[in-house]
């Protein structure tokens, strides 16, 4: 799995997690249809939040409240995050035993696509005008049913309407 950062997380993760960086060239390539996530650190209510989105079907995941040790672990809390999702979603034991297989390890570089990224703006401000309105404060937002919001939500991507959850559904039973 490839996890595309900012620059905002990248300062934040460990120098030993950073696999490459688009100044040197260097560059990772996608394997899989589940492989290419970016993600991006937020500050809500004073605490680092870590929002992932996957590339293709704008996909969201919302990890509250993360610390600095937990930050090098990103990978395993991402396909935790991930499973546990899907599996609220209803999918089959087989079927995320597949996906997790499928995840493989986790790399990190910087490059970021503006399209992912202006999905991850509007997930941001409906998180922040939105659920966190409700709340009273973000370590209360449940990170399951958070994300389950996000993607019960139309996203434009490259001029067409996408239902994440419907898409991540289609490509996970494609696998």
């Amino acid at each position: 799995m490839i996890l595309h950062c900012t620059q905002k997380l990248a300062a934040r993760l460990p120098s030993s997690v950073l696999i490459s960086d688009p100044a040197s060239g260097d560059s990772i390539r996608e394997q899989g249809v589940l492989a290419s996530w970016h993600a991006h650190l937020l500050n809500l209510d004073r605490r680092q939040c870590v929002l992932f989105c996957h590339d293709a079907t704008r996909f969201v995941l919302f990890l509250p409240g993360l610390r600095a040790p937990q930050l090098a672990d990103l990978g395993r809390w991402h396909r935790d995050l991930f499973l546990a999702v899907l599996e609220a979603q209803g999918l089959e034991t087989s079927l995320l035993a597949r996906v997790g297989l499928m995840l493989g390890p986790l790399g990190v570089d910087r490059e970021t696509d503006r399209s992912v990224l202006g999905s991850m703006r509007e997930a941001a401000q409906d998180l922040e005008f939105g659920a966190l309105y409700r709340a009273a404060n973000v370590l209360e937002l449940d990170p399951i049913a958070t994300s389950r919001w996000l993607n019960e939500r139309p996203v434009t991507a490259h001029g067409q309407c996408l239902w994440p959850e419907r898409a991540m559904q289609e490509l996970v039973r494609k696998l």
